[in-house]
């Protein structure tokens, strides 16, 4: 509902924010954000009820704010709408000064969260079995070189807010070419992410994580819709790669103390052609 009567300032910096939504609005393909084509745009970029649904909030909330109307938003909503605008942390420090909320909790920046020495002699010592360390929203903590050999992509080169198992699939053409079962990762992934955030629902990371899962792909908006939630599984998988064609691992999960989620992941060899496969993928080195 709108609120009271703004002073001069307030006006002018609720006006600023329509404008700054709206410029943020048109300046976005739906193409590359992988929405489909629809009618006939009438104007450039995304529609406001797109922005709406990607942002889960209502649509004539967010055209009265675009609009410039003295209505309240809260952080966990302004948030949202950044991250389906695509915003940079600029961009989102600005749309928050404007909308008189001070300093935003950034939905892309990285946690605080680093890679203790143990934990690195032990990703290093794996080696040549590929091994991670992931956090429970999928972010990589930490990699030995056989993971990024057996996965194709050289992490050192991927921003540390980028580092994050769903969004690389979802993104990276080489990630998702060595997947060798996509049809069956992608719901699995999509449903562990969903069980594990129904214990962070009002955790703006998880909120920032999740919308950007949205806004970047069909694929994952249409799996999330299924509702399906399922637990954290030692599981066979199969890798694709160039060199030595399909592979078969089991990965093996290993939770840190105290538990928050942390979890070593370890792919070992489920039979003799797989052992040979990944000797051969650390002989030839590189990723």
């Amino acid at each position: 509902m709108p609120s009271a009567p703004q002073t001069d300032a307030a006006a002018h910096r609720t006006r600023e924010l329509g404008t700054f939504l709206r410029s943020r609005r048109e300046s976005l393909d739906p193409v590359r954000l992988g929405l489909p084509r629809v009618g006939r745009r009438r104007t450039p970029g995304l529609r406001r009820e797109e922005v709406a649904q990607l942002a889960e909030v209502g649509v004539t909330w967010y055209t009265w704010l675009e609009q410039g109307r003295p209505i309240q938003a809260s952080a966990r909503s302004l948030g949202a709408i950044a991250v389906a605008l695509q915003c940079s942390a600029a961009e989102t420090r600005h749309l928050f000064a404007l909308a008189g909320l001070g300093e935003p909790v950034a939905p892309h920046a990285p946690s605080c969260e680093r890679l203790s020495t143990a934990s690195r002699i032990l990703l290093d010592q794996l080696d040549p079995l590929p091994a991670l360390i992931q956090n429970a929203r999928f972010d990589i903590l930490g990699y030995n070189p056989a993971y990024s050999r057996l996965i194709g992509v050289d992490l050192t080169q991927i921003p540390h807010e980028d580092r994050n198992c769903i969004y690389l699939a979802l993104t990276h053409p080489v990630w998702r070419s060595r997947l060798a079962d996509w049809n069956d990762i992608l719901p699995r992934m999509v449903a562990s992410f969903r069980a594990a955030m129904a214990g962070h629902l009002e955790d703006p990371q998880w909120g920032a994580q999740l919308q950007r899962f949205l806004s970047i792909s069909a694929d994952f908006r249409d799996t999330w819709q299924r509702n399906e939630v399922r637990s954290i599984e030692n599981q066979s998988k199969r890798f694709r790669h160039p060199l030595v064609g399909v592979l078969e691992l089991q990965q093996v999960n290993w939770w840190s103390a105290p538990r928050n989620g942390d979890r070593l992941l370890v792919y070992v060899p489920v039979d003799a052609d797989s052992e040979r496969a990944l000797k051969r993928i650390a002989e030839d080195g590189g990723p």
